[in-house]
């Protein structure tokens, strides 16, 4: 949970200080990281192929299946990360033919750029933090990605506001600083996995050796997931999108709020991490009764963890945008969209759960056309007819995106208790 928070509070760190610029660095801010989400969760997805069978293969107590699934992760995650920096490249200019203010997306288009090439290192780090918390290791990537927060939060504070002789640089600071926070992640991660004695038996020396059978199995999983991820992000990217066409004031009060609802949705993921391996470790063993088991714990962990992030938000949705920004505009709308989010705290967490637990039995397809029904099919076009047709703008917006949570949350929890069910019969 604590890894998954420190990935988020990256992007936190950046909107408090980039806020404290005005509305429009913070509008860009929300444009460019709406965006990179998309990208970032693709490539975590990706990589998340990895996790489920490094699970199933200790718990098989196959030690080559684990060095073969590593290597081929490896190398895959690699080609991903470079594959996804291109695509930005090629696309970043187009963001002005998206309806937004031209000064906001001048601003997005070069912090893009950065923060995505960002995501090389961060595939890297992603490769052996997957390979590690397959075998339960997951203290160090922890502590590895808290470190890489403090570096960040002292590097936005220099080269965003110009401190100790640097130029301030504003929003591309931020992106400077993500960028070599990142860096710094793969190095730390890669030297500890490198020479821990936890990882001896596994012989994790690189060497030019493939099988395609181990690429497929890792996208059996991996590119499912990765769809899953960006039918969700996508959906809340394109909320924010039309939430642009309201104005930048709108926009800059929409990346508040998802800022915060993403601080409770990327720890309810850590959760999610953790079904992951336990669910495929009980399925390597198989020992059903302890997977369902593992399985239903986390959905009630995710339960109690994220109605106490919805009475924190409820209570404080007032105050939490006054860390943001000044701009009154901004901080009122802000504070109506946090109450949604409050809203949607159960269901978000019930979902990412969900999946995370569905992913360890090797079970994505299905939640895949899940994914896509709630949020494109349900969830946005309501959206658009609450904000647009009946002209409740960015709030009407977010009743979308709570529907299509709650929709989503209903359903993958269903599918989980069905599936367990149907195992428990086959292994009898």
């Amino acid at each position: 949970m604590l890894s998954q928070l420190g990935h988020i509070t990256v992007g936190v760190a950046d909107s408090l200080m980039v806020g404290q610029l005005g509305a429009v660095p913070l509008a860009a801010s929300s444009l460019a990281n709406s965006i990179f989400a998309i990208i970032i969760t693709f490539g975590i997805g990706i990589s998340y192929g990895i996790t489920p069978l490094v699970a199933a293969s200790d718990g098989e107590g196959d030690q080559v299946g684990i060095r073969y699934y590593f290597k081929h992760g490896l190398i895959l995650n690699m080609v991903t990360g470079i594959a996804l920096f291109g695509l930005v490249m090629g696309f970043s200019y187009t963001l002005y033919d998206f309806g937004q203010d031209e000064e906001v997306v001048a601003l997005a288009i070069p912090y893009l750029v950065v923060v995505t090439f960002s995501l090389v290192p961060f595939m890297f780090f992603q490769t052996y933090r997957q390979f590690a918390e397959g075998l339960s290791h997951t203290k160090h990537a922890m502590y590895v990605t808290l470190a890489a927060n403090v570096i960040n939060v002292l590097l936005n504070y220099v080269l965003i506001f110009g401190k100790f002789g640097f130029p301030a640089l504003g929003l591309l600071g931020a992106g400077y600083a993500t960028l070599i926070s990142r860096i710094l992640m793969a190095l730390m991660m890669g030297l500890y996995i490198g020479y821990s004695k936890d990882f001896d038996n596994y012989d994790l020396k690189f060497k030019w050796f493939f099988e395609r059978l181990y690429f497929n199995r890792i996208l059996k999983i991996g590119l499912p997931s990765a769809i899953q991820f960006m039918f969700e992000v996508g959906a809340f990217v394109m909320a924010a999108i039309m939430i642009g066409w309201l104005g930048a004031e709108a926009l800059a009060a929409h990346q508040i709020a998802i800022n915060l609802a993403t601080i409770s949705y990327m720890t309810a993921s850590g959760i999610s991490s953790a079904a992951t391996i336990r669910v495929g470790n009980q399925l390597g063993r198989r020992d059903i009764p302890k997977l369902r088991a593992a399985g239903f714990t986390s959905f009630i962990m995710a339960a109690i963890f994220m109605i106490g992030c919805a009475s924190i938000f409820m209570a404080g949705h007032k105050f939490f945008p006054t860390l943001y920004i000044d701009d009154q505009e901004v901080i009122q709308l802000a504070s109506s969209l946090i109450i949604v989010a409050s809203l949607f705290q159960l269901s978000d967490g019930i979902q990412v759960v969900g999946l995370g637990a569905l992913r360890g039995m090797r079970d994505v397809k299905i939640p895949t056309y899940i994914t896509f029904l709630a949020y494109w099919i349900i969830g946005l076009p309501i959206g658009y007819y609450f904000g647009f047709i009946l002209n409740h703008g960015a709030v009407g917006v977010w009743y979308g995106l709570f529907i299509g949570l709650t929709i989503t949350a209903g359903l993958i929890f269903y599918r989980f208790n069905y599936i367990t069910k149907k195992l428990s019969k086959d292994y009898i």
